[in-house]
């Protein structure tokens, strides 16, 4: 059997120990072939493939970003998209099946593809680590760490100079990002899109933390929005899945702050930062675990389905199960972390 693999959407720590992983078993347990995809989707529908064999994944665990490229191509639009033109492609290329590895978009196009006909197996990967079906999925812990070393470095500043910053971290639809690194930082107030806020809720925690002779620090998810806004803000628009390009809230968050408040407030936003770098330990580990199950899957003619964490185990779910609805942060989960807010 010859397995196309293919990393489509934002890069993510973890993609590269998902191929090696992947790769390995397949070639030392199955025997298979393998054949990249590079770019996602738009290797897919081009045809743009080249090889993988244990040489190439040699060492990958430990490296970030993806040797296969990304994109994030809608696999069904443009002149060479769709079902039909895909699986030409596969069979041009002696290709039986495909391992996809991608968040909600990603995922998305597979299940749709998987309905039509196509051979396609998931592997879960967001830093949002917003998909169903999955405790965790690799990238996040990576993200994590980062933005909770910017946040301890931005802290030193602020004591300094007795500001208020507010650090913009990603997370387009909930707040896992925000709300981990933020409780971890020690953040005054963790803004996620779960959990609309007022300007006048965040300037009282703001004002209590000044009052109390300390700097202010606030942590705010990319797609947070306050109460009298209708939806996150938004002006790079639109990706090729038609979602707004987010980034930006922290920025018009600090202006906000200062003028009420007359603390000077600053914004940084870690935007790619919390995308690039080695994977964490963890996240190296659970990429691996995941590539290989994804090869049973394959073997196991598992279409349709995702590899998925639960608990400390890898089992097999639905697609449709895990694109079916955003994993949001719990109101416990938030609820827990406010007592600490001000």
């Amino acid at each position: 059997m010859k397995i196309g693999i293919l990393t489509s959407g934002g890069d993510c720590p973890g993609l590269n120990a998902v191929i090696r992983g992947a790769v390995l078993k397949g070639d030392r347990v199955h025997k298979a072939g393998f054949a990249g995809f590079r770019y996602g989707w738009r290797g897919v529908v081009d045809g743009d493939i080249m090889p993988l064999d244990r040489h190439s994944v040699r060492g990958l665990s430990r490296q970030g970003g993806t040797i296969l490229g990304s994109s994030r191509t809608n696999p069904f639009e443009g002149p060479n998209g769709g079902p039909e033109n895909i699986q030409r492609v596969m069979d041009e290329n002696g290709i039986d099946a495909i391992i996809a590895i991608g968040g909600e978009g990603t995922l998305t196009a597979a299940r749709r593809l998987t309905d039509a006909g196509i051979k396609i197996v998931g592997v879960p990967k967001t830093i949002d680590n917003d998909l169903a079906a999955t405790d965790y999925s690799f990238g996040f812990d990576t993200a994590v760490e980062i933005a909770t070393e910017a946040i301890d470095r931005l802290r030193t500043t602020a004591e300094s100079h007795q500001r208020c910053m507010v650090v913009e971290v990603m997370g387009r639809h909930v707040g896992w990002i925000a709300l981990h690194s933020g409780m971890a930082a020690g953040a005054h107030a963790i803004l996620i899109p779960e959990q609309p806020q007022s300007i006048e809720q965040i300037c009282e925690w703001v004002e209590s933390v000044r009052d109390r002779g300390r700097a202010p620090v606030i942590v705010v998810s990319e797609g947070f929005h306050l109460d009298t806004m209708e939806e996150a803000h938004s002006h790079k628009g639109l990706d090729a899945f038609n979602r707004p390009r987010l980034g930006g809230i922290g920025e018009m968050l600090a202006p906000m702050i200062e003028a009420r408040t007359g603390i000077e407030s600053r914004a940084t936003v870690l935007g790619h930062m919390q995308r690039g770098g080695v994977p964490s330990a963890y996240d190296r580990v659970l990429a691996t675990r995941l590539g290989m199950a994804a090869i049973d899957a394959v073997f196991e003619e598992r279409w349709g389905s995702m590899v998925s964490l639960k608990g400390t185990d890898v089992v097999n779910v639905s697609i449709a199960d895990a694109t079916g609805g955003l994993k949001t942060v719990p109101q416990q989960r938030y609820d827990e972390a406010a007592l600490l807010f001000g």
